[in-house]
């Protein structure tokens, strides 16, 4: 999953201070906890280029938790999950707020 060029690997966003920092408990599936995450994070950061947004500025970051569990976390630039918000708001006013 890529934005323009391959910069966006080193530009820190995938490191959510604390997120990882839990000791791995022997017998826990943590990779197939990641793995659904990763889909689901793949699945996200296709839509937000798809909404023209780069990965260098916000994406979605999979990972597990503590008990092995998938998580999905949102990463990315102040300014730009800004305007990411802007849009999810008017996404839901046209829709009445409703799901």
């Amino acid at each position: 999953m890529t934005g323009a060029g391959e910069d966006w690997l080193h530009d820190g966003l995938d490191d959510v201070a604390g997120a990882e920092s839990v000791l791995w408990v022997r017998g826990v599936d943590y990779v197939g906890g990641w793995r659904s995450a990763r889909e689901s994070a793949d699945r996200l950061n296709r839509a937000l280029l798809g909404a023209g947004f780069e990965l260098s500025a916000v994406r979605a970051v999979a990972s597990a938790d503590e008990s092995g569990r998938g998580v999905v976390r949102l990463a990315g630039w102040p300014v730009t999950t800004d305007r990411l918000a802007v849009l999810l708001e008017a996404l839901a006013d046209r829709d009445g707020g409703g799901q």
